[in-house]
């Protein structure tokens, strides 16, 4: 997929944060939150091509749009997420909605649909989600029956229903999952097709500037060439294909929202005078509500950034990276959130404070695209193969390449990292030998684990750059330290939490060989990092 100049990314960004300086107060988004309406005519501002143009970055040049590759519409997602995270599922719905299209569509129908879109300015939805499925794909109940005249088949007819889908309300074009006689298929429904009607708008607990509805088909009459790909049972395999990219995007929601939490905490910080000074100064403050979730944050950029790179030059799939990014980038700025609310005391519990407002948006990142359980199992069975295929070698590998690292940049972490990658590997080795896997709170727990492990490799690897992102807002010394932090913290939990949960699970005698001492000896160090990082924080994000 082709990506942006950095000047034209660059240009595109600020022309979305003038847009939300001019149009996007936190008075209007407040009483559209209040008020659970969906703001029609923003979105359709935004999809205008002299305002800002939003829907086009997911289409073809050729199509009318301009090729945004993976990197640049992490960015703009990320950037979405700091101003709202109901409008930025609005946007990221109909990038979704066009995704079955650009993966699995004819040439004719991307001519005919993802024009349209680009010139019409057409909000789409992606439907797939079932009230009795959920996550689970395989058990759809919304069938796709033959139609069939003088012996040829001319289309299908769909009857079934659609829950929790994102614009299911206010979409005028649908990419709908249904199960044909030839198996699952992804077919394009227009909104005004007879016996399609959506439900409600969800009352939500938050991203309540989104509107969320289920969708009626019965017996939606959708003509043949409507059938994506024109080829029956080909509609898994199409959705498969895009939820390592799918992931990233609400990775980048989770990130974008969580610093927003973390800026808005530490500029307070800096105003916020307690016992003779500003809680910025105070460790019990920084080094519990600020430090540790910039520095998962930014460790969930690296792996983000890292993944979105790969994608665009050219590698596929990548479910099991997405799968990772999305957990680990989610979970992550669910937490900050959550502490920011804590961090501005009886303030951050109101509604005249955003981090209320950001708490409740952003756990649905958690939830949808793949629950955070669904990811923890997806994590823990595509390097479990790893695992096996290799014969125990894949981390211990990954743990050499750090070590050669550390050997030649003792300031990034990649030591540590190494440490916990070798616990890993010993951890996965002893629930094969053990035969742990055939619990399922193992495989979820290993799912957190590996998460945790391959984010502190990654960001080793982009510490030690000279400039790892062109997003972030610290210098070398302040990345390099939250990279140190980051890692020790993952030598720690893997080697402590990873034998908690071999000796918790195994029947017979255990055999681990995880240094939980070096990881403990790891730890040296830590407080000046943190230290270090707090300084940084509060050079970066400025009381206004």
């Amino acid at each position: 997929m082709p990506s942006m100049d950095a000047i034209s990314r660059n240009l595109m960004l600020d022309s979305l944060r003038d847009y939300a300086k001019r149009r996007l107060p936190y008075d209007f988004i407040r009483q559209h939150d209040a008020d659970n309406e969906f703001p029609a005519e923003i979105l359709k501002e935004m999809t205008d091509p002299a305002i800002l143009g939003v829907h086009l970055l997911m289409i073809p040049t050729k199509y009318g749009g301009v090729s945004g590759g993976t990197y640049d519409i992490y960015r703009f997602c990320e950037a979405l997420a700091h101003i709202d995270l109901g409008i930025a599922t609005s946007v990221f719905a109909t990038f979704l909605g066009t995704d079955p299209l650009n993966v699995g569509g004819t040439e004719e129908q991307k001519e005919k649909w993802l024009t349209r879109i680009a010139e019409e300015r057409l909000l789409v939805a992606y439907a797939a989600t079932e009230p009795d499925a959920g996550s689970d794909l395989v058990n759809l109940k919304t069938r796709a029956e033959h139609v069939v005249k003088n012996g040829k088949l001319t289309g299908y007819r769909l009857t079934g229903a659609k829950q929790w889908i994102s614009n299911g309300g206010v979409a005028d074009l649908y990419t709908v999952l249904a199960l044909a006689p030839g198996g699952p298929c992804w077919f394009i429904v227009e909104r005004e097709m007879e016996g399609f009607s959506p439900n409600k708008h969800e009352d939500k607990h938050g991203i309540r500037l989104s509107n969320t509805a289920g969708l009626s088909l019965d017996n939606v009459y959708v003509p043949v060439e409507n059938l994506i790909g024109l080829e029956e049972g080909k509609g898994l395999l199409q959705a498969q294909a895009v939820f390592g990219y799918t992931r990233l995007m609400v990775a980048a929601f989770g990130l974008g929202a969580g610093l927003e939490a973390v800026e808005i905490a530490a500029r307070y910080s800096q105003q916020r005078i307690q016992a003779g000074g500003p809680l910025s100064d105070k460790q019990g403050y920084t080094h519990k509500f600020l430090v540790p979730n910039i520095v998962r944050l930014e460790a969930a950029r690296a792996y983000i950034e890292e993944t979105a790179n790969r994608l665009d030059s050219g590698e596929h799939g990548l479910q099991t990276e997405g799968a990772v990014a999305k957990y680990f980038a989610t979970e992550s700025g669910n937490k900050a959130a959550e502490d920011a609310i804590q961090a501005l005391g009886g303030y951050g519990y109101t509604r005249d404070f955003p981090v209320e407002k950001i708490k409740r948006d952003v756990k649905i990142t958690c939830i949808y695209e793949g629950t955070s359980e669904v990811l923890e199992m997806t994590i823990y069975r595509g390097r479990w193969q790893e695992h096996l295929k290799t014969r125990g070698r894949y981390y211990i590998d990954l743990a050499d390449k750090m070590d050669a690292l550390h050997a030649d940049n003792a300031g990034v972490g990649a030591g540590a990292a190494a440490l916990a990658l070798r616990s890993l590997a010993a951890v996965l080795e002893e629930c094969r030998v053990q035969k742990l896997t055939r619990h399922q709170h193992v495989t979820f727990k290993l799912g957190r684990l590996i998460a945790m492990v391959e984010a502190a490799y990654v960001f080793s690897q982009a510490a030690a750059q000279e400039r790892y992102s062109e997003s972030v807002r610290f210098d070398a010394q302040g990345w390099q330290a939250m990279a140190r932090v980051f890692a020790r913290d993952a030598a720690l939990t893997i080697a402590a939490e990873g034998v908690a949960l071999v000796l918790g699970s195994a029947e017979g005698a255990v055999n681990l060989s995880v240094d939980i001492a070096a990881a403990a000896a790891s730890q040296k160090g830590l407080t000046a990092d943190m230290d270090l990082v707090a300084v940084k924080l509060k050079q970066t994000f400025k009381a206004k």
